[in-house]
């Protein structure tokens, strides 16, 4: 159900999806997909929390591929598996994790972007070890960057997109490479 509603995102948008299409697309009844989500909001919403476990996951998987030397790579490496996510991911595209549906779709206590933050800050502190309170603001803060420029790139669609990918690269970069974490 989570894969045909990633589909139907792709191609009608999250406001041209039904729990109906859904259901067709997955070929159940849609009594059957009521019983595991009580509306399209939940849906998108346990597509939106796959696609975070996904992304963290994938984060783990490269860093035990890449050792880094800098914290800057850290963050190039981020960056490529959202931007691969972006393009690769059924309905990664048009609903990223969740913030052109509701702000607060992960997590009801916090925006989508602080859920973020704070799992990459959580996971790059046991993995380095660095306190998460060291590690949080400046991942906020790089996250909140990242996403902006991204913005451009992505959804504004006003200069080249791997132009502005480029030059988010080098802002976050930038920024983290200028934190001394753990000393």
């Amino acid at each position: 159900m989570l894969e045909s509603c990633a589909q139907l995102i792709d191609e009608l948008g999250y406001d041209g999806v039904t729990t109906t299409l859904i259901a067709e697309r997955a070929g159940v009844a849609v009594g059957s997909l009521y019983q595991f989500f009580p509306d399209k909001r939940a849906v998108v919403q346990a597509l939106t929390q796959r696609n975070l476990d996904h992304f963290m996951a994938e984060i783990g998987r490269r860093l035990d591929e890449a050792p880094l030397e800098r914290w800057g790579q850290a963050a190039d490496l981020i960056f490529d598996i959202y931007v691969q996510m972006y393009r690769e991911v059924p309905g990664f595209s048009r609903i990223r994790f969740g913030d052109v549906v509701d702000l607060r779709l992960i997590d009801d206590q916090r925006d989508n972007n602080t859920v973020i933050a704070d799992s990459i800050a959580t996971f790059l502190a046991e993995r380095f070890d660095v306190s998460f309170d060291e590690l949080r603001l400046p991942v906020a803060v790089a996250n909140e960057i990242a996403d902006s420029i991204l913005n451009l790139a992505f959804r504004r669609k006003l200069f080249p997109e791997d132009v502005v990918i480029a030059e988010a690269k080098q802002v976050v970069r930038d920024y983290v490479s200028s934190k001394n974490f753990g000393s």
